[in-house]
Order: C-alpha cells, then sequence, then structure tokens
C-alpha cells in the first residue's frame, strides 16, 4: 500500500464507519490517527471536520478521511478550511477523479449511506490513485486563486 499518513475523525453517525475504516487502514500498513469521536454519544460534525482538515492543511498528515451521516456536513466545513480540496465520494470512481482530476487531500463518506465494504472499496481507490497534474494542475491553482485559499 501507498507510504501516507491519514488524520480521520467522524461525528457520532460516521462512528461505526470511521472505525471500520480505522482498522482497515492499519490492515493496510498506513500510518492513521483518529481525531475522534469516540462513541455513538451525539456530537457536533464541524469540530471533528475542522481538526481533521487543519490537520492535513499544515502538512501534520498527507490526507484526511471524515465521516458523519450522508458525508456532506463534513464537506462543507472541510472545504472552508484554507488548502482542502474535500470531496465526499459514494462511488470508486468518484473517488478516483477526485483525485485524479481535483487532487483532493480529503475523503468525505456518509456512514448513513455506505456500507463497510462499499466505504473499503472507495477508500483504497482513492489512497492508490495518483493526481495526473497537466491541465488539472492548473484548474486546482485556480481554485485557489479565485478563492485565496
Amino acid at each position: 500500500m501507498v507510504d501516507l499518513t491519514i488524520a480521520i475523525g467522524s461525528d457520532h453517525a460516521g462512528f461505526e464507519l470511521k472505525e471500520a475504516i480505522r482498522n482497515y487502514l492499519e490492515f493496510l500498513e498506513v500510518t492513521v490517527k483518529d481525531f475522534g469521536t469516540f462513541s455513538t454519544d451525539s456530537v457536533d460534525y464541524p469540530d471533528y471536520a475542522f481538526a481533521v482538515a487543519s490537520a492535513v492543511a499544515k502538512g501534520e498528515f498527507d490526507r484526511g478521511i471524515l465521516i458523519c451521516g450522508t458525508g456532506l456536513g463534513m464537506s462543507i466545513v472541510a472545504n472552508k478550511v484554507k488548502g482542502i480540496r474535500a470531496a465526499e465520494c459514494t462511488t470508486p470512481d468518484l473517488a478516483e477523479m477526485s483525485r485524479r482530476h481535483n487532487n483532493a487531500n480529503v475523503l468525505t463518506m456518509g456512514g448513513r449511506v455506505l456500507s463497510a465494504e462499499e466505504a473499503k472499496n472507495i477508500v483504497r481507490v482513492w489512497l492508490e490513485t495518483g493526481f495526473e497534474g497537466g491541465r488539472h494542475q492548473r484548474r486546482v491553482d485556480k481554485i485557489h486563486q479565485l478563492t485565496g485559499m
């Protein structure tokens, strides 16, 4: 598997899927740090999204994975952090394109949307796929120029 460091986090709705993905990453021998939550007790997803996205933006981790009920809330929050390109992915094809064309550095998923097996497949593709660069680099650069991020 690729040599990456991954920050992972979830809210209560994504906790069970986060645990499955964290265990999968450890099985793949990927370095992972769990930012929580650590139970199904109700919490506010922005706290975890911001913590993971900030750690990735600061260069403390290569990429991040965030899981809430749908993946949408985590994506919204993570994309507010300068330097983050978060993509919610529900299929391996979307995961591949998020990396290949957008150089996504945070993956978001929904614990109420995906099974553990579906999510593992998405994570595997997302980890293994590189950024194509070229014309796509110009577009990623433009995102940062237009948004000041």
